[in-house]
């Protein structure tokens, strides 16, 4: 990442760690690994987000995407990916590809990233970007992720990164014996 977007990165790193402190009796987690850190230092948030909010990127707040979607806050990406728990060699299912930051930070700590967006061109942006920044490791399709994954599948891990009245039982029946969810 370049000079100016690293310095950003590293205050806002700051302001996760001092969220994360702040909310561990809630949470569970006072700190982040080192390996969710790394890789929220990695992916380049600016890149995630349209051409006239990148000034705001690495302010810790969500941002308007388009479609009426955002880019989650950078502390709830954090925070959702800790709680995953992920391991090298770990497949993971994420619900709401969005612009694709969640997803790129997820294929920087996993096996194999699959991904499902309702929003058919914000999954072709999701993917445009993710391709020029070289991840080979991520799966995309449109589709209803109430569903899941649409073949036979089970998954280490699944993410659900919007609002749901219940837990889906198609995802539960794809998530793998000891695996996670954060929904």
């Amino acid at each position: 990442m370049e000079g100016k977007w690293q310095r950003r990165c590293e205050r806002l790193i700051e302001e996760i760690r001092a969220d994360m402190r702040a909310t561990s009796r809630y949470t569970g987690r006072d700190h982040l690994s080192a390996r969710v850190e790394a890789a929220m230092g990695r992916v380049p948030r600016h890149l995630f987000v349209p051409l006239w909010s990148r000034s705001s990127a690495y302010e810790n707040h969500p941002l308007p995407i388009g479609h009426g979607q955002t880019i989650s806050q950078p502390y709830i990406v954090a925070l959702m990916t800790e709680l995953l728990d992920l391991q090298p060699d770990d497949v993971v299912l994420e619900i709401g590809t969005g612009c694709g930051y969640q997803t790129a930070v997820l294929a920087e700590l996993a096996a194999r990233v699959c991904t499902v967006e309702v929003v058919p061109a914000l999954l072709e942006k999701a993917k445009e970007t993710l391709a020029s920044l070289g991840y080979a490791n991520i799966d995309a399709r449109v589709g209803n992720g109430y569903d899941g994954w649409p073949e036979p599948a089970t998954f280490d891990a699944i993410i659900v990164t919007a609002a749901a009245p219940e837990v889906p039982e198609p995802l539960l029946a794809q998530l793998g014996e000891g695996g996670r969810m954060v929904i």
